[in-house]
């Protein structure tokens, strides 16, 4: 497929509004803080009696940074303080065995470090925590195991360790090459040294390596966006994760560093997408979903093919355990038939696993409409299709009448050529891709409060 089928113009101006990504459905904005541990039980009882072991993802979030990224709206804390870290960590493994008996039973299939930066931990203090996981939650005997690095704290040996304990994928920020960009975003960091990593990955045996792109960044423009592209082939990622710049100071202070005049303008930042996912489908990635790309030979490749990619709050994943258990700080765990998000604050944190305070902060337990919807959303994101006589039949409803009101919502895409409706099935066509935001937003229950209509960032 050619990339510039993706691309009208017009249809993409016309509907360049806020909305979801939809890493979650019903998205984080609806979790409310009536939700419980009584709830968080009542969710996992409920897995258990879906299958005799279910499978089971561990998502370990690492809220510290040595350095602030103006661009970054995460949730993390700046501090080269190892003494914090140590305490974070001594909690972190308590929370581990909190947890554990909840999940007896389960299997875990993959785990996920992500944050903040979780490289800015030893290889030692990492490989303490999966042993305490390893020892008190049941793993299946291959796992995926991945972690985002930010290559600016770490040597070559470091990957070397990471191997030796299992990791099996990577997650590098790169962001943009061009010295100017990288000093407006606070993120200096050698394309050499990450080219050395990558290629040391590849020694080593990983699975895979991905990088993350940024467009619409500060003083970003053609000539040097066309510079970092040229740079990504020659680091020969297996996958690539392109993301637009959010610029929402009043959300996140931290851009507040980045003046408004250094941004480009609307027409150039669409420029900018076009140039990347036309570059990077001519080097021969393919593209996944709406922001993602991978070799052929990758496996986030080969679950697009088979229609088996899913979403969680890190992207499109080929990861299709049942549920995802979220530990540290203001974490979010998938249960199936509910979301639960734990304290966001440190301080809130220490005092939960002490047993001063609940642990949760929010969360939302699904009825089965939302399970429906979400299912609907999930392949419209992930799979561009949705067949109606086996949608019907999974949760033994008449797609039509059921989604009526919804569908209305779809028809201006489908006045647009964007989307074909018909008795079998809804196909999102190419020029309709990079909307399927939009698109989604049509069977979204939810989007009618205003504050969810003031929280999200545009499609493009």
């Amino acid at each position: 497929m050619r990339a510039a089928e993706f691309f009208d113009k017009n249809m993409l101006d016309k509907y360049n509004i806020a909305g979801p990504r939809y890493t979650s459905y019903p998205t984080a904005l609806a979790f409310n803080k009536a939700f419980n541990e009584a709830d968080f039980d009542h969710s996992v009882a409920r897995l258990k009696t879906t299958k005799i072991k279910p499978s089971l993802s561990l998502y370990f979030h690492i809220p510290f940074c040595h350095s602030l990224c103006y661009y970054c709206g995460c949730n993390k804390i700046v501090t080269r303080n190892q003494d914090k870290l140590a305490k974070y960590l001594s909690y972190l493994k308590q929370e581990i065995r909190l947890r554990a008996t909840q999940f007896a039973g389960f299997e875990v299939s993959s785990v996920h470090f992500g944050g903040g930066t979780p490289s800015c931990l030893s290889a030692q203090q990492l490989n303490a925590l999966l042993q305490e996981a390893r020892s008190s939650y049941t793993f299946a005997d291959s796992i995926e195991q991945s972690i985002e690095i930010d290559p600016r704290q770490i040597d070559l040996q470091y990957i070397d360790e990471l191997r030796d304990i299992g990791f099996t994928r990577l997650s590098i920020g790169v962001q943009d090459v061009n010295p100017c960009v990288q000093e407006r975003i606070n993120r200096v960091q050698s394309t050499d040294f990450i080219c050395e990593l990558i290629a040391r990955s590849k020694d080593l045996g990983f699975a895979s390596v991905n990088i993350d792109l940024i467009y619409g960044l500060p003083s970003q423009d053609a000539d040097k966006l066309a510079n970092t592209l040229k740079q990504v082939n020659r680091m020969d990622p297996d996958r690539i994760s392109l993301f637009s710049y959010a610029h929402m100071p009043s959300l996140f202070p931290a851009q507040r560093k980045i003046k408004d005049e250094w941004l480009p303008s609307s027409d150039t930042k669409f420029s900018l997408f076009q140039q990347s996912i036309t570059t990077l489908c001519n080097q021969g990635y393919k593209f996944i979903g709406m922001d993602h790309f991978a070799k052929p030979s990758d496996e986030l490749s080969l679950a697009a093919k088979a229609r088996t990619l899913s979403r969680n709050f890190q992207g499109y994943t080929s990861d299709q355990s049942d549920a995802l258990l979220g530990l540290g700080v203001s974490s979010i765990s998938s249960l199936g038939s509910a979301y639960a998000q734990n304290v966001k604050k440190l301080g809130e944190y220490y005092k939960a696993i002490d047993g001063l305070q609940p642990l949760l902060e929010k969360g939302l337990a699904l009825n089965d409409d939302d399970i429906i919807h979400r299912a609907i959303i999930n392949q419209l994101m992930c799979n561009f299709y949705v067949n109606k006589a086996e949608f019907s039949e999974k949760f033994e409803i008449d797609f039509d009448a059921y989604f009526k009101d919804c569908l209305q919502q779809l028809q201006p895409f489908e006045r647009d050529n964007l989307v074909t409706n018909n008795s079998d099935s809804i196909t999102i066509r190419s020029r309709g891709r990079l909307l399927v935001r939009n698109i989604c937003m049509s069977f979204d229950q939810y989007l009618m409060s205003p504050a969810h209509k003031l929280r999200y960032s545009r499609v493009i």
